[in-house]
């Protein structure tokens, strides 16, 4: 009978090798073939000897899973990567969504990996030791009014808010617009963490607040986490406090 193939959709953390799963590089090491966005199959290239290699730009991703599939189809064991976790705002949804539109009988193991919030809150302290949100401020795949609502509850509701993809070279106004509505409800001396590179090369961290945080650079290489009404600076570090008694 012939082999179906397998897919692997894999996150691979942060980035560096210390900060992936055994089991995703397993995973990539079974693989036949590794499809992705180049800069991820650039972290991995050092095991990709003797493998086909497909990768491609931005906003390819309904593409990459089309050609995963038919990949698979073909007996093969494929990998689609993500950085960071691939269940959070990575290929796994895609994926399976599309699976599903075409209707095939292929396995698919999702393999989780380290989120850049985790990453982030780490090189931090523990900021997000309570409850937290995380929200994309890209508004390519989700409408504007939306997210501001979003971040509008998040921070009447004093949840600790992680803000992925900030502001890139088209989109410099929504960090703007966030902060304005976090200022309503939060204290303008909120501890704020503004992480770049997070677990990776080039690693910068910066501890401000909520009132200054737009003075420092932000791009799509960092995550900010903003802090609850209990969130506390000491030694440089943010501390969220659970509610143990000391």
């Amino acid at each position: 009978m012939h082999n179906k193939g397998k897919i692997y959709v894999i996150g691979l953390g942060p980035g560096n090798r210390e900060h992936m799963s055994k089991r995703a590089l397993d995973a990539i090491i079974d693989s036949e073939v590794v499809i992705g966005y180049k800069t991820y199959i650039h972290l991995v290239e050092d095991l990709l000897e003797g493998k086909e290699v497909i990768d491609s730009g931005m906003r390819k991703e309904v593409e990459r899973c089309n050609l995963t599939i038919d990949q698979a189809l073909e007996g093969k064991k494929v990998c689609i990567i993500s950085s960071g976790d691939a269940g959070v705002y990575g290929m796994a949804g895609i994926m399976l969504e599309v699976k599903y539109e075409r209707n095939v009988d292929i396995e698919i193991e999702l393999i989780p990996g380290i989120t850049a919030a985790s990453a982030a809150a780490s090189v931090l302290g523990a900021p997000m030791m309570h409850d937290f949100s995380v929200i994309s401020l890209s508004d390519l795949l989700t409408d504007w009014e939306l997210i501001k609502r979003r971040i509008e509850c998040a921070s009447m509701g004093d949840f600790i808010i992680a803000l992925y993809n900030p502001r890139s070279k088209g989109r410099v106004h929504q960090i703007e617009h966030a902060r304005e509505i976090m200022m309503k409800h939060k204290d303008k001396n909120t501890p704020v963490g503004i992480v770049r590179n997070a677990k990776r090369d080039g690693e910068e961290v910066i501890v401000t607040n909520l009132q200054d945080m737009l003075k420092h650079p932000i791009d799509m290489l960092t995550v900010v986490i903003i802090g609850n009404a209990k969130t506390y600076v000491k030694d440089g570090k943010m501390i969220t406090p659970r509610g143990y008694k000391l």
